[in-house]
């Protein structure tokens, strides 16, 4: 039945069919990708904090996440913590977190990670000697300092193992650096951090903080269409298919009557 001539050219305009909807299908998901969403952020050209952050008090906008910036301020002794447990390339480490009163933006307090050390003991000796030089600082202007670094949202805080050390941090969790910090009572504070570029602390190493990756988002409604086109390509060939049973079964049931008939008026 398959090779009749009738059967072959059926065949050939079910395969064109399905070949034309193969085609749309793959117009489709080509439209999907070119119509495809990058977030293309430039991220590692340093901009002013204030353009970046309008307000403290505020969430951290999307854009401004993973963004390097240049910040002035000035660092406030004795608020500097250790934050344990981050990793810099692999490595578990500590960072040194202080407490920066920005100037060249609306008022508030920022944390700032000053560096990284793999030996807890090489941070707390940096975060001493950090907290000395800023309280040896006695002119106001000599003690205002620029920071270069990348901006990212406070993260959540956590909760210290029972019977810890209660002031024990794993996060740089604005909420709880507030508390820590002196005489900062309904004080602005900016809902992020900034990892310095470089280390400000000798001792410290520099913190690995790479760019955010770019996310890409299909158009999906294109890639539904394409996937609708395949299954009408897949349908073209089932009706063939299809046909040609209804066929060999309507010519199978009419042998069948003809051969009941010849017998009947044999009898």
């Amino acid at each position: 039945m398959m090779l009749r001539p009738r059967w072959v050219l059926a065949l050939i305009a079910a395969l064109a069919v399905a070949g034309g909807f193969a085609l749309l299908s793959q117009w489709q998901v080509d439209r999907a990708v070119e119509q495809a969403v990058v977030d293309d952020r430039p991220t590692e050209e340093v901009r002013p904090f204030a353009d970046v952050v309008a307000e403290p008090d505020a969430p951290t906008e999307q854009d401004a996440t993973g963004q390097m910036v240049e910040v002035r301020g000035r660092f406030v002794a004795g608020d500097t913590v250790l934050v344990d447990g981050r990793l810099n390339d692999g490595v578990a480490g500590t960072w040194v977190v202080a407490h920066l009163d920005v100037t060249d933006a609306s008022p508030g307090g920022l944390p700032v990670a000053l560096g990284w050390a793999a030996d807890r003991a090489d941070a707390e000796r940096a975060r001493d000697a950090f907290d000395a030089e800023v309280a040896a600082a006695a002119d106001a202007d000599a003690a205002e300092v620029t920071v270069t670094g990348r901006f990212l949202p406070s993260e959540a805080p956590i909760l210290p193992d029972e019977g810890g050390d209660p002031y024990a941090m794993q996060t740089v969790a604005v909420a709880q650096l507030v508390n820590l910090w002196a005489d900062f009572d309904d004080r602005p504070a900016y809902f992020g951090y900034v990892t310095s570029q470089q280390p400000l602390v000798d001792g410290l190493d520099a913190i690995s903080s790479p760019p955010p990756e770019q996310q890409t988002e299909l158009n999906w409604l294109n890639v539904f269409y394409a996937i609708e086109w395949v299954v009408f390509a897949g349908f073209a060939i089932f009706l063939w298919w299809r046909l040609v049973k209804d066929a060999v079964e309507r010519e199978r049931e009419e042998a069948e009557l003809e051969a009941s008939e010849r017998s009947a008026t044999a009898r």
